[in-house]
């Protein structure tokens, strides 16, 4: 299974991006979705997780108003569209996928069994 991410780029407060995540291999509609974030020198940080159907979603707090998961089964893509953009955003952004039947709101990256590469959102004040 492999995911790769894109869509990252240096932006200016208050703008949008919409990341997005394509996995190959596997069945994409068995997968609880999540992207996670870095900065250099702390630990990996939780942003959004969606279910199977993309009726279940979670979000840290400090996206939850800003940042919208969803994804689409038909193409095997994740999405992160994310609005109204703050420096502190400024991270490493990754996508992961846990092949599970249980579904939980999966907000610490062990649970995951894939992660992609990541890719990189600046924003500039």
């Amino acid at each position: 299974v492999q995911l790769q991410a894109s869509g990252g780029g240096l932006v200016q407060t208050g703008d949008s991006l919409r990341l997005s995540c394509v996995v190959s291999g596997g069945v994409f509609s068995s997968y609880v979705l999540g992207w996670f974030r870095q900065t250099p020198g702390q630990e990996l940080e939780f942003v959004a997780s969606i279910g199977w159907t993309g009726g279940t979603t979670y979000y840290a707090n400090s996206v939850k108003g800003r940042f919208t998961i969803f994804r689409n089964n038909a193409e095997n893509t994740a999405f992160l569209q994310m609005d109204n953009l703050k420096p502190e955003d400024t991270a490493v952004y990754y996508c992961a996928a846990d092949e599970t039947p249980t579904l939980g709101s999966h907000r610490y990256v062990r649970e995951y069994e894939y992660r992609g590469q990541g890719t990189q959102v600046t924003v500039s004040s």
